[in-house]
C-alpha cells in the first residue's frame, strides 16, 4: 500500500518541532510511500527544504497544499482550529491531542469526519505510554530548568539558587507524581544540587525511586496532609501528575498558595491536560509565567517545544514505527492488528472512541474495536 503522507509546518505559538524529520521521510520514501512536506516545516531547528527533498519528499508552499493532498498528516502539536476545518472524512491524523480538556478541538475534528489517532494514548505491552514518554522526559527535565530561572529576583521569583552555595542550604523542590515527569524532574533537582521530594499515591514506585535514587531523594506518600505541608515548605513544586487521556486532577488548590513563600514558584506540566493546580490556566514560551498570591506560576503547554530540535529527533525515534504501520497498513488494518496503536483512537467520523475523552467531555464513547473488527 503506497500513502502520500504530509507535514504541514506546526502554527502553535513558539512551536518549531516538526512531524517528521528528514531521516523520517527517508525510511518512509524507501517503503515507497510519497511525502509531502510543507516548505519551512523543518527550518526552524536545521531541517531545510533541501534536506527534506534529499531524503525523498515533495516540497509543499502552503499547509492548505499539504492538507488538500495528503491521506495521512503527521504532526506535533493538536491541530489549531483552522487546521481542522481543512481535515475531511478520508483523512487520518497522527499528532498529539490532548482533547479532555478542549471541547472546542474534539468539536472540530468530530466535524471534520477525519480519523484522530493521538500519540499521548497508544500504549505498549507494560502499559506504558511511549509516544509520551520523550516529551514526558524532555518537560520533566526542562521543569527544573524553567523553575529555577523562574526563582530569579529579576523575573519574580524568590532569589532562591536551588543548589545553594557554601554556607548556604540548598533550595526545596517537590515533584507531585513519581512517573516519567516527575522521575527526570527530580533527577534534574538532584543534579542541581537541590533537597528533593517526590510525592506519589503508589507505595511500589515511590519503593522504586527509593531503589534508584537511595538517600540523595525523599520519598512522601502523597496525601492531603503531606502535601498542605510539602507545598508550604517548597520553594519549587512541579505537578507531575497524569492520567491517561483524561483531565489532570486538582492537586494544589488556590488556598495553599496564601501558605507558600512569597516568590515560590509552581511548575506545571500538566497543563496539557487542564493542568493540576487550581491556579493553572495555559501560558505560552512568549509570555510564560503570571503570579496569583505571591506565586509564580510558569504553565507553558508545550515545554519541549523550546528545545525542538531534541524533541523532534526524540519524538521521531518513538513514533516512526506507528507511522510505518499506519501508511503501509491504512488505518483500520494497521489499528485491528496492534492493540497498543488502538489505544490511541481518539476520534472516528465524529464519534469518540477514548473512554476519558468521552467521559470528560460528557459526550458518547465508542468502542474502538467495533470500528475495525476487534
Amino acid at each position: 500500500m503506497v500513502t502520500r503522507i504530509g507535514v504541514p509546518k506546526e502554527i502553535k505559538n513558539h512551536e518549531y518541532r516538526v512531524g517528521l524529520t528528514p531521516a523520517s521521510v527517508r525510511e518512509l520514501a524507501a517503503d515507497g510511500h510519497a511525502l509531502l512536506v510543507q516548505s519551512g516545516a523543518g527550518a526552524e531547528i536545521g531541517f531545510s527544504d533541501e534536506a527534506y527533498r534529499a531524503a525523498g519528499a515533495e516540497i509543499a508552499g502552503s499547509a492548505e497544499e499539504v492538507f488538500a493532498k495528503a491521506e495521512l498528516i503527521v504532526k506535533v502539536k493538536e491541530p489549531q482550529p483552522a487546521e481542522c476545518r481543512r481535515l475531511r472524512p478520508d483523512q487520518v491524523l497522527f499528532t498529539y491531542l490532548h482533547l479532555a480538556p478542549d471541547p472546542e478541538q474534539a468539536r472540530l475534528l468530530m466535524e471534520s469526519g477525519c480519523t484522530a489517532i493521538a500519540y499521548e494514548t497508544v500504549t505498549d505491552r507494560a502499559g506504558r505510554l511511549p509516544l509520551l514518554a520523550p516529551m514526558s522526559e524532555i518537560a520533566g527535565r526542562m521543569a527544573i530548568q524553567v523553575g529555577a530561572v523562574a526563582l530569579q529576583k529579576s523575573n519574580g521569583g524568590s532569589g532562591i539558587l536551588l543548589g545553594g552555595v557554601p554556607g548556604v542550604l540548598p533550595g526545596k523542590v517537590l515533584v507531585i507524581g513519581g512517573g516519567v515527569v516527575g522521575t527526570n524532574a527530580a533527577r534534574m533537582a538532584m543534579g542541581l544540587g537541590a533537597d528533593v521530594t517526590i510525592a506519589d499515591r503508589s507505595v511500589p514506585r515511590l519503593a522504586q525511586l527509593d531503589d534508584l535514587f537511595g538517600p540523595r531523594l525523599k520519598t512522601v506518600y502523597a496525601s492531603a496532609d503531606a502535601l498542605d505541608r510539602l507545598v508550604a515548605d517548597a520553594d519549587l513544586v512541579v505537578g507531575a501528575v497524569l492520567v491517561p487521556g483524561a483531565a489532570a486532577p486538582k492537586l494544589v488548590r488556590r488556598d495553599q498558595l496564601s501558605g507558600m513563600r512569597r516568590g515560590s514558584v509552581l511548575v506545571d506540566v500538566a497543563i496539557d491536560q487542564g493542568g493540576c493546580f487550581e491556579t493553572s490556566h495555559a501560558t505560552t514560551h512568549s509570555d510564560p509565567t503570571y503570579v496569583v498570591d505571591g506565586v509564580v506560576h510558569y504553565c507553558v503547554a508545550n515545554m519541549p517545544g523550546a528545545v525542538a530540535r531534541t524533541s523532534t529527533e526524540a519524538l521521531n525515534h518513538a513514533t516512526l514505527p506507528f507511522v510505518q504501520a499506519l501508511a503501509g497498513k491504512g488505518w483500520k488494518r494497521a489499528l485491528a492488528e496492534d492493540p497498543h496503536l488502538l489505544a490511541g483512537l481518539n476520534v472516528q467520523a465524529g464519534r469518540l472512541t477514548y473512554r476519558a475523552v468521552a467521559e470528560a467531555l460528557g459526550q458518547p464513547f465508542t468502542d474502538p474495536r467495533d470500528l475495525v473488527g476487534g
